[in-house]
């Protein structure tokens, strides 16, 4: 039997105001460095949001809401 080791972190993150848009999100979490490596992550699918892929770079992300991201998932609080 298989079996594998997934080590999934959870994170809060408290947003400023009433949304924050996905690419600044990214990057002020540290998980893009650049505005063009954001877009990157997004255009490529990598961001979950609320149980389905957001492609969307501007999208306004919103108290309540989930991200995933690889195997990191952030609450937006």
């Amino acid at each position: 039997m298989n079996y594998m080791n997934t080590t999934e972190m959870q994170e809060e993150f408290k947003i400023e105001g009433e949304y924050i848009e996905l690419i600044q999100l990214l990057k002020a979490l540290g998980m893009a460095s650049t505005g063009g490596h954001a877009k990157m992550i997004v255009d490529e699918g990598m961001v979950v949001r609320d149980g389905e892929r957001e492609y969307r770079r501007r999208a306004k992300i919103r108290p309540g809401e989930t991200l995933q991201i690889d195997e990191t998932t952030i609450v937006l609080v």
